[in-house]
């Protein structure tokens, strides 16, 4: 199963200290943020550095909640986390004392309901479905970036969510692992049809995964276009599709969109922190 996701004139806002007198003061960071995001699409979500694109993944998730607007999934409102909705981020927080095999059953055993022998038949399919059936015994340090990434996504997985938020998932990987991984998690949204909603800061990444481009505007952030993203992904093969004028013709559309915006210096960094740390 997969949702629909729909945000109505979402606002973030934090209040840090100034620099130099240590005052408190307002930092807007989202606002009217309108987004509707259909049951089973994958869209992506790109913008400045700064403008929020964390915080609308955050706001999903139900990590946060909005200081105006409203959020819902499947026309009910989020008030917190949820087993409908996982969350992949750049680092891979896998238990070092723990197989990939028993990574991806902690999450199982957290929501329950399974016995330890089908807690662990269904680790092993999920980690066959992201091709590290010969690695489930190994631990995270036996493990390469590339395949504890895909350890984490088999977790976040497994215990079949409708949404999967990912937060800049491929960010720390090197070029050629980021591309097999952005290939298999096509492949794997395809078989399963989930809903996704995925953070990047790189335009090529997010015109290849993305049915839709949702391009944020510079703090605060805002949802300033989105563009649909027809690719002929059959004719062209997702090894040649980068290289297609097709997808040439798609980024240049949302590099233009990026170029034009000319972001302020920011405390945004340190928002985040009070915002996690609140």
């Amino acid at each position: 199963m997969s949702s629909r996701i729909q945000l109505e004139r979402v606002g973030q806002t934090f209040w840090v200290r100034g620099d130099d007198d240590k005052r408190l003061r307002e930092f807007v960071a989202l606002e009217g943020v309108d987004l509707d995001i259909r049951a089973g699409e994958f869209v992506t979500l790109v913008g400045p550095s700064g403008c929020g694109k964390s915080t609308v993944l955050d706001l999903i998730a139900g990590l946060a909640e909005p200081s105006a607007g409203t959020l819902a999934v499947d026309g009910t409102p989020i008030t917190g986390p949820g087993l409908d909705r996982s969350v992949v981020f750049q680092q891979y927080t896998l238990l070092p004392w723990r197989t990939a095999r028993a990574n991806v059953e902690l999450a199982l055993e957290a929501k329950g309901g399974l016995t330890r022998r089908e807690r662990a038949e269904r680790a092993g399919a999920y980690l066959d479905l992201v091709g590290l059936t010969e690695f489930a015994n190994r631990y995270p340090h036996e493990l390469s970036g590339g395949m504890k990434q895909r350890v984490a996504i088999a977790r976040s997985l497994s215990y079949e969510p409708e949404v999967l938020l990912m937060d800049e998932p491929f960010g720390a990987l090197d070029a050629q692992t980021r591309e097999r991984l952005q290939e298999e998690l096509l492949a794997i949204w395809r078989r399963l049809g989930t809903t996704v909603v995925f953070i990047t800061h790189d335009i090529d990444e997010a015109v290849f995964l993305g049915q839709r481009v949702a391009v944020m505007s510079a703090r605060p952030g805002r949802i300033r276009e989105i563009i649909r993203v027809d690719l002929d992904r059959e004719a062209a093969g997702e090894t040649d599709l980068r290289a297609s004028r097709q997808f040439a013709d798609y980024r240049h559309q949302v590099w233009s969109l990026l170029r034009e915006q000319h972001a302020r210096p920011t405390l945004t960094e340190v928002a985040r922190e009070v915002h996690r740390v609140a």
